[in-house]
């Protein structure tokens, strides 16, 4: 017969070493349906039942000792503290909402500090309860209220704000038309006309993220669009002392899509590169820049152009890399941000049949990347 020794699993404690598990123990927490991790406040795993091995597919000498984030998560970016080691670190209760990828599918997580008499903590539970298809598909009504919150509130942004762009638009373009003005004054009329004329496209790609308009395509040169975008924004960089870099493939980066969609998209990006290199230096910086890479590449015998806005600011803090793309959410101050500028851009990349990824380590970079289909000529018969 089986002691209760026989199953005790040491764990490192301050002052000396303690147990997890006594007087069978051991069986009551192998015979738990839902994988069960320990680890250390610092990720390290100290044990894992049995659920939690079969849906991680590895044993325990696999598991044991190995990073959270490699086991649990998935190690998607393997040089970047994983979000599960963030919410550690804190030794709060928590639960969430969040997809396992190294467990293959959605769970409800809840993370429990284990305190010691003298009220630190030196162990974390950690206990994934796999949805269900019934709470799968809620969470994506939820999604999509969301969404049509967007389109009512768009709706309502377009009716209030259209009418005023316009007059402005319209007054300054008739100053430019009758006025007699030095060059520097046209000048500046004509910004006012062409940033109203943005203002009005920005109300158009909300209502498009809607789904309330139809999406007028062309062949449209990727590369054109960023320099336009850089070409609106050099004053306002300027101004801030942030450098531009490219590195982009010669020739045209071409692909179908809507001109103004994708230059709102790249401008929302520049926008939040802007912030984040703003709130980390506050000067002249050599690390203040936006760097853009732009070319064309092949997947399974596809050819897609992929464009990689990468800033050396912030950074996005690991744990809510995966909320970026969600309506409303900002990471921004109260005044700062709406949280609809990436769920916009988000949506206008999914219609052009692309996918956009952010790849970030705090106080480091972050990069966006942006991957679309190219556009191919159709090759006619020759007679």
């Amino acid at each position: 017969m089986t002691t209760a020794s026989e199953h005790t699993v040491p764990f490192p404690s301050q002052n000396s070493t303690t147990t997890f598990v006594q007087g069978g123990g051991d069986e009551l927490f192998q015979a738990i349906q839902d994988p069960v991790i320990v680890t250390t406040p610092e990720g390290m795993i100290l044990e894992a039942n049995l659920a939690a091995l079969n849906a991680a597919k590895k044993t325990r000498k696999e598991v044991v000792g190995r990073g959270i984030c490699e086991i649990m998560h998935g190690g998607k970016w393997p040089h970047i503290q994983c979000p599960l080691e963030e919410f550690l670190l804190t030794c709060q209760p928590q639960v969430q909402e969040t997809r396992l990828p190294g467990f293959g599918g959605e769970y409800l997580l809840t993370i429990s500090p284990v305190k010691e008499p003298d009220g630190g903590v030196s162990k974390i539970l950690l206990v994934a309860r796999e949805l269900t298809l019934d709470e799968i598909q809620k969470v994506e009504r939820m999604r999509t209220a969301q969404l049509v919150a967007i389109g009512e509130l768009a709706a309502g942004v377009a009716h209030e704000v259209n009418n005023p762009i316009n007059g402005i638009i319209n007054f300054a373009q008739l100053l430019l038309d009758d006025g007699d003005f030095t060059d520097i004054q046209e000048e500046l009329l004509g910004r006012i006309v062409k940033e109203g004329e943005r203002i009005a496209a920005i109300i158009h790609n909300l209502l498009s993220f809607a789904r309330e308009s139809a999406n007028e395509t062309e062949v449209v040169d990727l590369k054109a669009v960023v320099q336009e975008s850089i070409s609106l924004l050099q004053h306002q960089l300027n101004m801030d002392s942030i450098a531009i870099t490219h590195e982009c493939q010669m020739g045209r980066c071409e692909i179908v899509g809507n001109f103004r969609q994708i230059q709102q998209v790249i401008l929302n990006i520049v926008s939040n590169a802007r912030y984040a290199l703003n709130e980390r230096f506050t000067g002249t910086d050599e690390g203040k820049k936006i760097h853009f890479q732009c070319g064309e590449i092949e997947r399974e015998g596809k050819k897609w152009v992929k464009l990689i806005i990468r800033d050396h600011g912030t950074g996005i803090p690991q744990g809510i890399l995966e909320r970026l793309f969600d309506p409303f959410f900002t990471t921004k101050p109260a005044g700062k941000g709406t949280g609809l500028g990436l769920s916009i851009s988000y949506g206008i990349i999914k219609d052009h049949g692309g996918t956009i990824q952010a790849n970030s380590v705090l106080n480091r970079f972050t990069e966006m990347i942006i991957e679309m289909p190219a556009y191919s000529k159709r090759k006619t018969s020759q007679s």
